[in-house]
């Protein structure tokens, strides 16, 4: 009784577990592909400077427009892709498990057998005919001179 009564809060927690709302990538998926900031994308060499005005009203148009637009983008769109993403993994995971896996393990099976049978027709046959193809060559010496 209690162990049923674990093992279904265990599963009960797998799916209400809390997340994380300041760390939304503790596995650091995204580190390389989207930090990216205004100086990732626009940059004035020397000698080449806008007014500075300009500079930091671009600055500032830069980053509030990725910052909103993101946030508009998720809103919309972050449940579906969430619900097309779930379902593609839940197929993924499914196939894996119940066709990939077997088809994978049923081979290793079949090809075992045929493994053994294959072992015993060489050992069987090629052994014999290598060693003695060996056993004539062993015979010949080779001797390298340098002549002047």
């Amino acid at each position: 009784m209690m162990a049923d009564e674990l093992s279904e809060k265990a599963v009960h927690d797998v799916h209400t577990k809390e997340i994380d709302l300041v760390n939304r990538d503790p596995k650091h998926l995204n580190d390389d592909v989207v930090k990216i900031d205004f100086e990732d994308v626009i940059a004035e060499p020397e000698g080449t400077h806008s007014f500075d005005g300009i500079w930091k009203a671009s600055f500032t148009t830069f980053t509030v427009t990725k910052y909103w637009f993101y946030r508009l983008l998720s809103a919309i769109f972050g449940i579906p892709m969430a619900l097309i993403w779930g379902i593609y993994f839940a197929i993924l995971s499914f196939l894996h498990i119940w066709a990939v896996v077997p088809c994978i393990r049923s081979y290793l099976i079949e090809i075992q057998c045929i493994s053994r049978v294959y072992s015993i027709c060489i050992h069987t046959f090629c052994d014999p005919l290598f060693e003695a193809i060996g056993k004539v060559f062993s015979s010949i010496r080779a001797t390298v001179r340098k002549e002047i």
